[in-house]
């Protein structure tokens, strides 16, 4: 109650100070823009309102279009990610448990979860800050992916530590649109989205089903994803009606061995024979925008989240197999309201709630029978924050942007093995002030700089006292700074270079394999890089676009239970990352062609950086496509044209493990809009 009496406070004494909608007198003004988009996308976009807009962000920010988005073929929906800069995906090749991305020198192991997933605006991580929700998303659904980066955006408190991702799907419209796609691995897959808009009401649906056996023994994947959209435009308000759920049922073809991973790729061991699981996601959203006045706009969203996650795992043979069942129920309100005060001042006030309530249940197992429980976990979660935001322009080339937002934390947790209950960190008020400056002193030159602090606390038992813990545990602060100019020169060029570092004290580290689920400090770490990204269209129907990113993560001061890790870097963040690509596709020919490829250098296996470095890749993806129609068009697609022999490695503390990545395959696609 003390917390929602904050949360609700903090709203109430800035509500006079906030909001916007873009008035008639802004739309003549040069405002700086640090975005840049990466295809486009010719979905209809009923929303209008600004409030809690990422057009108000000035920090780097990616737009993957719809039109890239919709047609790549993918296992899992993380993958796409590969189409933008600076974003380093970590392939585990695991059943249901697949991988993820992430960004600015964090890594995708699970044991620090750095990117607020959002889907349509609706918070999307579990609890601690995974991207299982990810899974509800079929491609042929998305009209865009926003990747936010660094610790400016004041939006997002929980889990954006690094930044955020907001896959919009599509709304609005009248369409039918559907692909199917046959090849490798015994691969199908068929996805329908549909749109109707008559007077002021849209319906949008998506049905997507994909089943593969995969290169590797037991490795066999079906998924299911159903979504329904109901918006109803009244004119100055908007509301609407989300509902998704997806079911997914895989195979764990496992680990191998150092030699294995270099001999028999394809081998799954016998320890993993009935490895695998079924999860099933859910989320259900109501959302409204609505246009107060001429200058005031107001968003807000509820929502409920829920999965059920039933995992069976064995890591090798020196280890029990293991049952792992996680039930999560989440609800929260994401809240927005922008003012548009003057043609020379925008300001905004906004805030979250979001409640959780948890289980976490692990048994050791033999062949999927219980042997003995090792966890029975049951706490609810409570964080809710508030932010305001001014958006200064004193002058058409110079946009000032300070914010601040402020986050505080309710729980209980209860040990059902043992029976007790123990109370949550007082991580007290999580304060994190926020300032981003951008110039544009030409037409199309930008130059921006941000500073800002994101936080994070313990994952599951994590956020509570258990002992040996005998005392508060504070929550670890990142703080981070950005530089960087963006050029656009009409559509024949845009490029971007910027600059980031983030520090953090007492960085927390999930023990992923621990029964218990407790934490390990990292210690006192810094996470610095260089960004840089171009694309060129030099004439119509031809495109061009690379991006390389080089970044190292490193422990400044090591915590005193580890004191050699001081200067080594942390595990599994490679040090470059990039991407290349061209595209030609003319509007005076039927055909389309496109060759692109992303990867990244090795990585070291731990912070004791005594395991050699592996991982490094160049994945190169080529398509050929023919319309048929105006209606029809085939394809074919090349994933791993050069079959580069990449893998996911990581150390269990007795030997190293791998994961190999699918080798050069090739599928075949229809696609037919109406």
């Amino acid at each position: 109650m003390k917390l929602l009496t904050g949360v609700a406070a903090s709203f109430l004494t800035t509500l006079p100070a906030i909001a916007q909608d873009r008035s008639p007198e802004s739309d003549d003004r040069t405002r700086p823009d640090t975005q840049v988009a990466i295809g486009s996308g010719d979905i209809v976009v009923t929303a209008g309102s600004m409030a809690r807009s990422t057009a108000n962000v000035l920090t780097s920010v990616d737009v993957l279009g719809g039109d890239v988005a919709q047609r790549q073929n993918v296992d899992n929906a993380w993958e796409l990610f590969a189409r933008l800069p600076g974003v380093v995906l970590t392939d585990y090749n695991q059943g249901t448990t697949s991988g993820r991305f992430s960004i600015r020198g964090f890594n995708g192991e699970g044991e620090i979860n750095a990117v607020k997933l959002l889907i349509d605006g609706v918070p999307a991580n579990d609890n601690a800050g995974r991207m299982d929700f990810i899974d509800l998303i079929s491609p042929l659904d998305i009209a865009s992916v926003e990747l936010v980066r660094g610790t400016s955006d004041p939006r997002w408190g929980l889990h954006a530590i690094a930044g955020s991702a907001n896959i919009k799907t599509r709304t609005g419209g009248t369409y039918i649109d559907a692909r199917a796609i046959g090849g490798a691995f015994g691969t199908y897959d068929a996805q329908v989205s549909a749109g109707v808009e008559a007077g002021g009401l849209s319906q949008n649906y998506l049905l997507g089903y994909r089943r593969s056996h995969g290169y590797r023994e037991h490795a066999d994947l079906e998924r299911l994803n159903f979504a329904g959209k109901w918006f109803y435009d009244f004119g100055p308000a908007r509301l609407g009606l989300t509902v998704r759920h997806g079911r997914a049922d895989a195979e764990e073809p496992g680990y191998l061995t150092d030699a294995d991973a270099s001999t028999d790729r394809r081998r799954s061991y016998a320890v993993s024979e009935t490895d695998g699981g079924i999860r099933e996601l859910s989320q259900y959203s109501l959302h409204l925008d609505a246009d107060l006045t001429s200058r005031v706009s107001l968003t807000a969203v509820g929502y409920a989240n829920s999965i059920d996650d039933n995992r069976y795992v064995r890591f090798s043979a020196n280890v029990a197999q293991q049952q792992r069942l996680t039930d999560e129920q989440q609800y929260g309100i994401v809240t927005g309201l922008h003012w548009h005060a003057a043609d020379w001042l925008m300001a905004e006030v906004g805030g979250d709630v979001q409640w959780q309530h948890n289980r976490s249940l692990r048994w050791t197992t033999n062949r999927r029978t219980i042997i003995a429980a090792t966890r029975d976990q049951d706490f609810d979660l409570t964080v809710g924050g508030g932010y305001v935001q001014a958006i200064v322009t004193p002058l058409g080339w110079l946009t000032i942007t300070p914010a601040w937002r402020i986050d505080r934390v309710g729980g209980s947790y209860t040990n059902r093995l043992n029976g007790r209950d123990y109370p949550l960190n007082d991580y007290g008020t999580i304060s994190q002030p926020k300032l981003s400056v951008a110039l544009a002193p030409l037409a199309g030159l930008a130059a921006y700089a941000n500073y800002g602090r994101t936080f994070q606390i313990g994952a599951g038992s994590g956020a509570f006292v258990v002992p040996p813990r005998v005392r508060d545990v504070e929550p670890s602060i990142n703080e981070g700074f950005e530089a960087g100019v963006k050029l656009a020169r009409g559509r024949w060029l845009t490029a971007r270079a910027a600059i980031w570092q983030q520090t953090a004290g007492g960085e927390l580290r999930r023990r992923l394999n621990d029964p218990s689920g407790e934490f390990d400090n990292l210690g006192e770490t810094r996470r610095r890089g260089l960004d840089l990204e171009a694309s060129v269209q030099p004439v119509p129907g031809l495109s061009a676009w690379a991006s390389w990113s080089h970044q190292k993560a490193v422990i400044r001061v090591a915590d005193p239970s580890a004191p050699l890790t001081a200067g080594n870097e942390i595990d599994h963040v490679p040090r470059d990352v990039f991407t290349a690509g061209v595209e030609w596709a003319p509007d005076t020919l039927p055909w389309r062609a496109s060759l692109w490829g992303n990867g990244q250098s090795s990585y070291e296996l731990d912070t004791a950086n005594s395991q050699g470095r592996y991982g490094n890749y160049f994945q190169v993806t080529a398509e050929l496509a023919y319309r048929m129609t105006k209606a029809i068009e085939v394809s074919a697609q090349v994933r791993n044209l050069t079959n580069d022999r990449y893998e996911y490695v990581w150390f269990d503390g007795t030997q190293r493990l791998h994961a190999p990545a699918d080798p050069r395959s090739v599928f075949g696609v229809v696609r037919a809009r109406f």
